[in-house]
């Protein structure tokens, strides 16, 4: 049984976190962190797979955007994910006013597996991200019952009201990072018109290590090989070499490899962009660590200005204002100069 608990107040959660190589600064929850039950979806924050118990409750917080927006506000800058979502939002409207809130506090927001009742009416600028729900994978049995078009099962909805779209998904042997599935969660996507694909390597406690195991359960298939291979072996470096070959694979079909950056209404687009072209640099390209984070300090930077940077930067004044030097002061600058232009527009 489930029981939606209502609370007048927003649930939120302020702090960064890594959203497959984007920065996030805070979270807008309108029926919390988990997913419900009977629903077992890989949460791109935590990397992980999550399952409700079949007896829960669930806190749904108000359906007034005016309440979401004052939470808004409140969380650090930089961009902010809202969801995930409920089956529920028909009756409590939660997500929604939790969008529209967000929206209307000037931020960049993400929207992470939005109902179809939750989109917001203004989604200028809004990122729509679907996560992989196990049981879908298609050439399994449950995948195949369900058609090869379930896999992020929020897509549809979110690309059919307009949104800019990406995927994420995890790397799992002997399931998803298997060269069918990967072949099918690709197509998939593309053929659904979401922009960018984002491969993910799992966590691999014991806690996720069990949770992938129950999610894998609900293809049927092949259960005490899979639970040996998932808990006996060590496979989270080789789920990192393999990382290169399937970007390769999203690339091929013409799909971003991190999730698009969405740009606030009140957020200059140069700032937006050139925090976007860093995140993929320090994401994608094999530098040394301490030059990747030197490049996410800057995105941070960007995001907490709150100042016109493209604009300092033509006129020549970028250094002054900028607290790093070197390599990382000439590529952020390179990449407001960059972000200023106009940028020509994607084919689908």
């Amino acid at each position: 049984m489930i029981v939606f608990e209502t609370s007048p107040q927003p649930s939120i959660r302020a702090g960064e976190e890594d959203l497959g190589g984007r920065r996030v600064a805070g979270r807008l929850l309108p029926y919390g962190v988990e997913p419900e039950p009977g629903i077992v979806r890989f949460d791109p924050i935590a990397r992980s797979f999550a399952r409700r118990r079949a007896e829960t409750s669930v806190s749904v917080g108000p359906a007034s955007a005016q309440a979401w927006r004052e939470a808004a506000l409140r969380l650090p800058p930089g961009p902010i994910l809202v969801g995930p979502g409920s089956r529920a939002e028909e009756v409590y409207g939660a997500y929604r006013a939790a969008a529209e809130g967000a929206v209307a506090a000037g931020r960049a927001v993400y929207l992470l597996d939005p109902p179809e009742a939750g989109i917001p009416r203004e989604a200028a600028g809004v990122v729509a991200l679907c996560s992989f729900v196990a049981g879908t994978v298609a050439g399994t049995a449950a995948g195949t019952a369900a058609g090869s078009t379930a896999a992020f099962p929020a897509l549809r909805a979110a690309r059919a009201r307009g949104l800019v779209c990406g995927v994420l998904f995890p790397l799992i042997p002997d399931w998803t990072a298997e060269p069918a599935a990967i072949e099918s969660l690709v197509a998939e996507a593309a053929a659904s018109g979401a922009r960018a694909a984002t491969p993910l390597v799992p966590v691999a406690d014991g806690e996720a290590r069990r949770a992938i195991v129950e999610a894998r359960s609900l293809d049927g298939e092949a259960a005490d090989v899979f639970f040996a291979a998932i808990h006996h072996r060590e496979w989270v470096a080789a789920m990192a070499e393999r990382l290169p070959a399937v970007r390769s694979r999203c690339a091929a079909r013409g799909l971003g490899l991190l999730p698009p950056r969405p740009t606030g209404p009140r957020e200059p687009a140069g700032n937006a962009a050139a925090s976007a072209r860093l995140e993929e640099r320090a994401e994608l390209e094999a530098l040394p660590e301490h030059r990747a984070e030197a490049l996410r300090a800057a995105v941070r930077w960007i995001d907490e200005s709150g100042r016109d940077l493209a604009a300092i930067a033509r006129e020549g004044n970028f250094r002054r204002v900028f607290p790093f030097d070197g390599d990382v002061a000439a590529e952020t600058e390179a990449a407001l100069r960059l972000g200023s232009q106009p940028q020509p527009r994607p084919l689908r």
